[in-house]
């Protein structure tokens, strides 16, 4: 069979549609840099770039199979495709003070005791794992987690006398009061403006830099720092974590009502401490069943996932690294990657139907190396 020219791999592609977007890849322009070579006279080679929009090991092999089956009739034999992650980008003000970062996820619950800064460190890792640059901020002025779950310790410096270098952790940047206290075991006893100026610090005075995603660890509650934070930047959106309890949703429906009326998207929510599997393989719902399901249908958004109670997750997020970063394979793990890889989905196919649904959405800036782990 002759080696196809250009033209004929790119009419053979044009039927292969896009996973997330639901329109073909090429009219999206997601492809790119296509290129076809000779391997040894009977079998031809097809080289190019892929943009996904999404951190999704599902989604790039689901795109690399249609690919592949595409070009097959053509006598390809080796697809070499370069995978990058092209996340879109948020809308913003004139005056955001995160202007580098395309999406920030506040991740909250109107309840304590939830797990919502373990679910947002794990959700955190697990993007930036998938290929995307992800920093971490601490909301939690009064009660600070992310200093012992992530094992950090020590304090930023100044860059320029002006702007605070963020802490970084398995390739994350981090920011938390704790780190700027001089014990773990000090209280902070501010009043509210006061907390409302240390978290407008940490958005506009850390040098953040080029962000695909800033995950924000809100303290329990609707009081002041939810509320300024959403009045103060343009959020992607929000991720509401529950547990299943009824006691537990009585106040999480409260965060959920906020949200409507500060006019914050719920990108979905996290079941976490769904289910216990004991040691012979049997399921129990300790804390009942069903909760999280009735927050998404309440909150109109997907349940992005369930997540088990783990004495591995509390084990590990004690130690210092989260389960994500410490047992990717454990199934606790693969939860809380999937949540992620969900959210990511969500946060794109957003940002598509708000630019139209014909093209893709606008990045505002380069793309980057798609990398698997």
């Amino acid at each position: 069979m002759p080696t196809p020219t250009v033209e004929a791999v790119e009419a053979a592609l044009r039927g292969v549609i896009d996973p997330v977007y639901g329109k073909p890849l090429l009219e999206l322009g997601l492809l790119s840099q296509i290129s076809v070579s000779d391997t040894n006279g009977k079998n031809a080679a097809v080289s190019m770039t892929v943009a996904l929009p999404v951190v999704s090991e599902e989604v790039q092999k689901q795109v690399s199979t249609a690919l592949e089956s595409a070009l097959a009739p053509l006598g390809v034999t080796q697809l070499h495709a370069t995978f990058r992650l092209q996340v879109p980008m948020r809308r913003t003000n004139a005056d955001d003070p995160v202007p580098t970062v395309r999406n920030v996820i506040l991740v909250m619950s109107g309840k304590g005791g939830v797990g919502k800064s373990t679910c947002a460190a794990n959700l955190a890792l697990a993007l930036h794992r998938g290929g995307a640059r992800v920093g971490l901020l601490d909301a939690d002025i009064y009660g600070p987690s992310v200093p012992t779950m992530l094992g950090v310790s020590g304090h930023p410096r100044a860059l320029d006398g002006k702007s605070i270098e963020p802490m970084s952790r398995f390739g994350m940047k981090l920011m938390s009061i704790g780190f700027l206290i001089e014990s773990d075991k000090d209280a902070i006893i501010w009043r509210g403006p006061m907390v409302q100026g240390a978290l407008n610090q940490f958005l506009t005075d850390v040098a953040w830099g080029e962000l695909d995603y800033l995950v924000l660890d809100l303290p329990p509650g609707t009081g002041d720092v939810a509320l300024s934070l959403a009045q103060r930047l343009k959020s992607t959106g929000a991720v509401i974590v529950t547990t299943p309890q009824e006691v537990a949703l009585q106040d999480v429906y409260k965060s959920v009502s906020m949200c409507k009326k500060l006019n914050v998207p719920i990108l979905g929510v996290i079941e976490n401490m769904s289910f216990f599997v004991d040691p012979a393989g049997n399921k129990h719902e300790i804390f009942g069943a069903g909760g999280g399901q009735k927050i998404a249908e309440f909150a109109q958004a997907p349940l992005l996932g369930q997540i088990p109670l783990d004495q591995q997750v509390r084990q590990w997020g004690d130690d210092g690294t989260p389960i994500v970063q410490a047992m990717p394979a454990h199934p606790t793990a693969r939860a809380f990657v999937q949540v992620a890889e969900a959210l990511s989905v969500r946060i794109a196919r957003d940002a598509f139907e708000r630019a139209g649904g014909e093209k893709a959405p606008d990045t505002h800036g380069p793309r980057r190396l798609k990398i698997m782990r």
